[in-house]
C-alpha cells in the first residue's frame, strides 16, 4: 500500500514538456490539413460571418404595440362596426374580431329549466347526480321539472340567470371579416445600445399610410394589414375560422446589425395559426367567450343580455435582437478558433498511435520519460556536465513511453523526424 501511495505521489510531481515529432506521411498530412481547413471554415463562415460572434448582442428588446381595426359587416341583419365586433376596444397587442354571436335576451335572476340532453331527467333523484356541476348554466336545485309518468323526459332545474342559454342554435357567421383591416403601430428599443425604432418609416405621410396595404414584397413596411391576406399567409380562410373561431399570431421580428446604417434596422413580419394543434379536435375547438350587458327595469330589477361570441383572436408578438462590434467577444472567439485548430493534431495522433503501420516507432519517438535516478546516475559519472538526452538508448517503462539516458543539455528540446 505504501509503495502504491509513493508511486502516486511521484507521478503527481512530474513535469511534461513538449517534444516535436515531424512525420513524413502524405495520408496523415492531408488529414491534418483537411481537419484544420474545416475548423477554420466553420469559425470564419458560421461563427464570425453568420452568427456574428464578434458582436455584443442585446436580446432584451423593449416593445410597445398599438392596434386599430376598421371595417363594416352584416350580422343578425344589422350593420356591425368596430365598437360591435372588436374586443377589447383599447387597441392592445392581443385583440379579437368577432365572427358570430349567440344572444340570449332578457335574463332575470330566478329558477328555470336547464337545456341539453345531459340534464334530462324523470325524477328528482336523476338531478341529484348533477349537484355541484360546472357544466350547467346555474346552480342545480335537484328538482326535475316538466316530467310525466310516461316516457316523456323532463329537465333539471337551475337557480341563476333565466331563461338558460341555448348555444346550439344555428347562426350564420359574418363573412365580411375578410375585408377588415388592422393597423399595427410598433415601437421598440434596445436598451444596451439605446437604439429606438418604429415599424414604418418616419418619412411616410398620413395619406401614404391610409392608402397602402401590406405585402411582403411590394410593400413590406406598410402597417395596414388586410385580415383576408393574414389568413391566406397562414393557409387559412374566413370560412375556416368564422364558424368556431381561431387564434392567429402576427410576429414582428427585429434583427438589427448596428455596425451598418441604422436605416437597415427594419421589421420582418410572419404569420401563423397558433391553435393549429387543436384545429381537428372534437372538443375545445376554435375560440369563444361570453360577455353580458346589464340593464334595470323601472322598479329597479336587474336583467341582462348574454352574448356568446365566436372570434378570431390576434396575438401581436414582438421578438428580436441587436448586435454591435465589441472587442471582448471578438478576442474570446479568436482564441477559441486558434485553440480548436489544434484538434487536427489530436486526431492525427490518434491515427498514428493506433491505426497506421509503424505505430510503435511513433510511440517511441513521441513519448519519453526522464527519471530522477537517471539524472543522478549520469551526474555521478559526469559531475561537471549539463543535463541532456542521449540519443539511441531507449528503455520502455509503460505503454508507448520510453526513457532516454542523459547527454548534453542543449539537446533537451529535440525535433525528431520519422
Amino acid at each position: 500500500m505504501s509503495s502504491l501511495v509513493w508511486v502516486c505521489v511521484t507521478d503527481f510531481f512530474t513535469y511534461e514538456t513538449t517534444k516535436s515529432v515531424v512525420v513524413k506521411s502524405w495520408s496523415v498530412g492531408i488529414i491534418n490539413r483537411i481537419v484544420q481547413l474545416l475548423i477554420i471554415t466553420y469559425f470564419v463562415g458560421w461563427v464570425f460571418i453568420h452568427e456574428k460572434a464578434y458582436q455584443s448582442i442585446d436580446t432584451g428588446i423593449e416593445s410597445s404595440v398599438m392596434t386599430k381595426v376598421k371595417g363594416f359587416g352584416y350580422h343578425h341583419n344589422q350593420v356591425m362596426d368596430v365598437a360591435d365586433y372588436v374586443f377589447p376596444q383599447q387597441g392592445a397587442g392581443v385583440f379579437c374580431i368577432m365572427t358570430k354571436v349567440i344572444i340570449t335576451q332578457n335574463q332575470f335572476q330566478g329558477t328555470c329549466k336547464e337545456l341539453g340532453w345531459r340534464f334530462k331527467c324523470k325524477t328528482d333523484e336523476d338531478c341529484h347526480t348533477h349537484f355541484g356541476s360546472i357544466l350547467a348554466n346555474g346552480v342545480i336545485t335537484g328538482t326535475c321539472i316538466n316530467s310525466t309518468n310516461d316516457n316523456e323526459m323532463g329537465q333539471c332545474e337551475i337557480n341563476g340567470w333565466c331563461p338558460a342559454e341555448n348555444d346550439q342554435v344555428k347562426i350564420e357567421p359574418m363573412q365580411d371579416v375578410n375585408n377588415f383591416t388592422i393597423f399595427i403601430k410598433n415601437s421598440i428599443r434596445f436598451p444596451l445600445f439605446d437604439v429606438t425604432r418604429g415599424n414604418f418609416p418616419s418619412s411616410m405621410t398620413s395619406e401614404q399610410i391610409k392608402s397602402c396595404t401590406y405585402h411582403p414584397e411590394n410593400n413590406p413596411f406598410c402597417p395596414i394589414f388586410r385580415v383576408g391576406d393574414i389568413l391566406n399567409y397562414t393557409g387559412q380562410s374566413v370560412s375556416d375560422l368564422a364558424e368556431k373561431g381561431g387564434e392567429i399570431g402576427i410576429n414582428i421580428q427585429w434583427r438589427c446589425n448596428l455596425d451598418l446604417d441604422i436605416e437597415n434596422c427594419v421589421p420582418e413580419y410572419s404569420f401563423t395559426r397558433l391553435d393549429a394543434p387543436f384545429a381537428k379536435n372534437a372538443v375545445s375547438k376554435g375560440y369563444n367567450f361570453r360577455f353580458a350587458k346589464y340593464f334595470k327595469t323601472e322598479n329597479g330589477t336587474e336583467f341582462r343580455t348574454l352574448h356568446k361570441a365566436y372570434a378570431i383572436r390576434f396575438d401581436v408578438m414582438v421578438t428580436g435582437n441587436a448586435g454591435k462590434f465589441d472587442t471582448i467577444p471578438t478576442l474570446i472567439n479568436l482564441v477559441a478558433a486558434f485553440t480548436s485548430v489544434g484538434l487536427g493534431t489530436v486526431l492525427c495522433d490518434v491515427i498514428l498511435l493506433n491505426f497506421l503501420k509503424g505505430a510503435d516507432q511513433y510511440k517511441a519517438k513521441k513519448f519519453e520519460e526522464v527519471s530522477e535516478a537517471q539524472i543522478e546516475a549520469y551526474l555521478a559519472q559526469s559531475p561537471g556536465s549539463q543535463l541532456s538526452l542521449k540519443p539511441g538508448i531507449k528503455s520502455s517503462y509503460d505503454s508507448g513511453a520510453v526513457s532516454l539516458d542523459m547527454t548534453d543539455q542543449p539537446d533537451l528540446a529535440t525535433t525528431t523526424t520519422i
